[in-house]
C-alpha cells in the first residue's frame, strides 16, 4: 500500500463484508422505535395543534413520515450493496478531500441532536433520581448519561442493535401509558385530544400549517437520510439479489413501517402533552399530572427512548464522521468521544425554543446532499460503484486536488435556495441538489473526469453484493502486485 494513500483506508471505514453485517430486519425497526422518542418529535406535535386539529396534524406526519422514509431507504442501498460508510461514499460526489466538508456538516449536526437528546434524557433521569432519593442536579445527570451512551456506542454496532432491542419492547409499551395519562388530564379539563385547538385557521393558512408539519417531519429525518449508509451497511442482505426491494427488505421494512408508526404516535403524545398541560415536552407534562411510582416508570421511558435515539441516529454517524476526518490513527471509539465534546459544547440545553426554525433550515441544507447522493449513485453510476478507487489518493475522485466542484455547486444552490423558502426546504433542496449535480457532471465534470463504472457501466466490476462480491481491498492490492510482477 502506498503510503500516501493509507490515510483513506481507516480500519473503521473498510467496506462491511457479508460476514459483519449483524443488525436484522427486526433490529433496525427496534432501532427506529428508539431513535423517533426524541423532544423535536413532540415539538412537532404540540406545535402542530396549535394551529390545526389533532386528525390533520397526524395525517401531515404520516404523509412527511413515509416520504422521508422512502429517501431513507433508496440512499440505504449505497451502504447495503457496497457495505461503504457515508463519508466514505461522499468522496465519489465531493472528492476526497472535499467529503470532509459536508460530512464536518453532518457531524456537528449529529453532535448537537446527541446534546439535545442527552439533555432531554438527563433531565427525566433527575426527576427519577429527586422523586426516589432527593437528588436533584442536572447537570450531573447529563454527564453520566452522556457517559453511558457513549460507552455503549463505542462498545460496536451489535451492542447498538442489543439495546435497542431490549429498549423498543419497553417504549412501546410505556408510550401507551402515557398517551392514556396525558389524555385523561386532558379530558379532566374538559378538552377532546382528537378536536380541541388553540388558535384554529382555515384556507390558505391551514394548508400552510399542514405543510409545516410534513416538512418539519422530513426536515427532522433529513440528517439521517443523508447519512444512512453508515448504518445500512450493517443491516443483513441476501447475495445474488437483484430484486432491489427483496435486497433492502431490512430498510424498507424499518424507514417505511416503523418509522411511520412510531413517529405518527409520537407526534400524538406531543400533541396530547401541549393540549393537556401547555407544554410538549411530556417529561414536565408528566410531572404535573402523575406522581410516584407512576411518574418513576414513565420517565424512565424517556431516558431509555433518548439513549436508543442518540446511539443510533447521532453517535453512529458522528463518530463515523470524525473518524474519517481523522484517519487511521483517530479509531471509531475516539470519534464516539469526540461526537461527545462537541454535542456539550453547544449547551444544547439553550437550543430547545428554536428546534423548529432549526430542523426546516437544516432540513433543506442536508436534503440538498441527499439529492446530490440519489442523482450520483442512481443517476448517474446506475448503482455501480469504483469502490477500490474510494480509498486512493491518487484515483478516479482525487478530481480537481481532491475536489469535485460540481458536487459543492450543487450543494450551495440547493442549500441556498430552500433557505429562502422555509416551508418547503426539504422538497427544494432535493430536486436543485440533484438536478444541478447531475447536470454538471454529465455534461461537464464527469466529461473532464471519467469515471470507470459510468464508462464501462460492468455488473461484475462495479457491483457488490447484488453479484455476491465482499469489496476487499486486499483483493484489489493482490491484483496490482500481480499485474506489477507481470
Amino acid at each position: 500500500m502506498k503510503k500516501q494513500e493509507s490515510y483513506l483506508q481507516s480500519p473503521d471505514l473498510l467496506p462491511i463484508s457479508q460476514d459483519g453485517r449483524k443488525i436484522t430486519t427486526l433490529g433496525f425497526s427496534f432501532m427506529w422505535v428508539g431513535m423517533v422518542v426524541v423532544l423535536a418529535t413532540f415539538a412537532i406535535g404540540g406545535a402542530g395543534v396549535m394551529s390545526l386539529p389533532l386528525p390533520l396534524v397526524v395525517l401531515a406526519t404520516i404523509i412527511g413520515s413515509i416520504a422521508i422514509g422512502l429517501f431513507i431507504s433508496l440512499i440505504a442501498d449505497i451502504g447495503i450493496e457496497h457495505g461503504v460508510s457515508f463519508p466514505v461514499y461522499m468522496r465519489a460526489p465531493f472528492g476526497t478531500i472535499g467529503t470532509h466538508i459536508p460530512s464536518i456538516v453532518r457531524g456537528v449536526a449529529a453532535s448537537m441532536w446527541f446534546g439535545i437528546n442527552t439533555y432531554f434524557g438527563a433531565t427525566a433521569m433527575n426527576g427519577i433520581l429527586n422523586m426516589l432519593w432527593g437528588f436533584d442536579n442536572w447537570l450531573a445527570c447529563f454527564f453520566i448519561f452522556a457517559f453511558l451512551q457513549l460507552l455503549n456506542t463505542a462498545l460496536g454496532i451489535k451492542a447498538v442493535e442489543r439495546f435497542a432491542d431490549m429498549a423498543a419492547p419497553t417504549i412501546i409499551l410505556i408510550s401507551i401509558w402515557i398517551y392514556l395519562e396525558l389524555s385523561g388530564t386532558a379530558a379532566a379539563e374538559g378538552r377532546n385530544v382528537w378536536t380541541w385547538t388553540e388558535n384554529p385557521v382555515t384556507g390558505g393558512a391551514a394548508f400552510t400549517a399542514f405543510l409545516v408539519v410534513i416538512f418539519s417531519n422530513m426536515g427532522f429525518w433529513a440528517t439521517l437520510s443523508a447519512d444512512i449508509p453508515s448504518i445500512s451497511r450493517f443491516i443483513k442482505a441476501p447475495k445474488f439479489e437483484r430484486n432491489w426491494f427483496k435486497r433492502n427488505k431490512g430498510a424498507i421494512v424499518g424507514s417505511l413501517i416503523a418509522l411511520p408508526l412510531t413517529q405518527t404516535f409520537m407526534i400524538i403524545i406531543g400533541a396530547v402533552a401541549y393540549i393537556a398541560v401547555q407544554n410538549y415536552d411530556p417529561v414536565l407534562a408528566l410531572q404535573e399530572t402523575a406522581t410516584g411510582l407512576v411518574l418513576a416508570i414513565l420517565l424512565l421511558m424517556i431516558v431509555l427512548a433518548q439513549w436508543s435515539t442518540n446511539i443510533s441516529a447521532n453517535i453512529v454517524p458522528a463518530a463515523t464522521i470524525f473518524s474519517n476526518v481523522g484517519g487511521p490513527k483517530f479509531p471509531f471509539w475516539a470519534g464516539v468521544f469526540a461526537a461527545g465534546v462537541v454535542g456539550t459544547v453547544v449547551q444544547p440545553w439553550s437550543l430547545f425554543g428554536i428546534i423548529i426554525p432549526v430542523l426546516l433550515i437544516v432540513g433543506g441544507i442536508l436534503s440538498a446532499i441527499v439529492g446530490i447522493l440519489f442523482a450520483d449513485y442512481y443517476l448517474l453510476r446506475k448503482r455501480r460503484v469504483n469502490v477500490y478507487d474510494l480509498y486512493k489518493a491518487e484515483g478516479q475522485f482525487k478530481y480537481a486536488g481532491g475536489v469535485n466542484v460540481a458536487g459543492f455547486i450543487a450543494w450551495i444552490i440547493g442549500a441556498v435556495v430552500s433557505y429562502f423558502f422555509p416551508n418547503y426546504s426539504f422538497l427544494i433542496g432535493f430536486v436543485l441538489g440533484a438536478a444541478c449535480y447531475y447536470l454538471l457532471c454529465k455534461y461537464w465534470y464527469f466529461q473532464k473526469y471519467k469515471q470507470a463504472e459510468i464508462e464501462d457501466p460492468s455488473d461484475e466490476k462495479f457491483l457488490g453484493i447484488t453479484v455476491g462480491r465482499d469489496w476487499n481491498l486486499d483483493d484489489e492490492n493482490a491484483e496490482v502486485e500481480l499485474r506489477d510482477a507481470k
